[in-house]
């Protein structure tokens, strides 16, 4: 597991829950004919901060959600909560996806859809609001939530990247 500081930390002792984002029949054409095959999206997480994503290709159906669950295992990543939602608002793209997430108020709930509710429900946020642009395709939506999570940092983080007090970033 990687965290963002890019340490890696063992997944072992986790509770991890698996959320399947996307499954499609995909088709490969061959002279032959054609040979249909399936790709699953799954997202892991311990609803407690840490979250990874995966993508599994197989014959079937049940194959490709298995080898997406490990893969997903592999990618997992800590990302910092304040009050079970986020430190600050973030942008995040990627390819023709982009995702703007924000901290909302205690009782306010997820207020996200599709891929993104998966994510930000798998890393354990209870209130937050997030909007989701450009494409929808299920792939570079959770790719442009990881990147808008990744770059989010905690006050400690920004005290000890500036060399300064915690009390120094909050009263300047």
């Amino acid at each position: 597991m990687k965290n963002n500081r890019n340490e890696f930390v063992k997944p072992g002792g986790l509770d991890l829950k698996d959320k399947l984002v996307s499954i499609q029949r995909v088709t490969k054409v061959t002279k032959g004919g054609r040979a249909f095959g399936f790709t699953a999206i799954v997202i892991v997480g311990d609803e407690n901060g840490t979250v990874g994503h995966g993508l599994g290709k197989s014959k079937d159906v049940a194959t490709s959600i298995a080898k997406a669950v490990e893969d997903a295992k592999k990618n997992l990543v800590k990302i910092p909560l304040y009050k079970g939602t986020l430190p600050h608002e973030q942008k995040g793209k990627h390819g023709g996806a982009k995702v703007f997430m924000k901290p909302a108020s205690q009782g306010t709930g997820v207020i996200a859809g599709g891929a993104v509710r998966a994510v930000l429900e798998s890393l354990g946020v209870q209130d937050v609001l997030s909007k989701s642009q450009g494409s929808s395709n299920p792939h570079n939506v959770v790719k442009a939530t990881f990147d808008a999570l990744l770059r989010l940092r905690n006050a400690n983080t920004v005290a000890s990247e500036r060399g300064i007090t915690l009390e120094k970033v909050f009263n300047g």
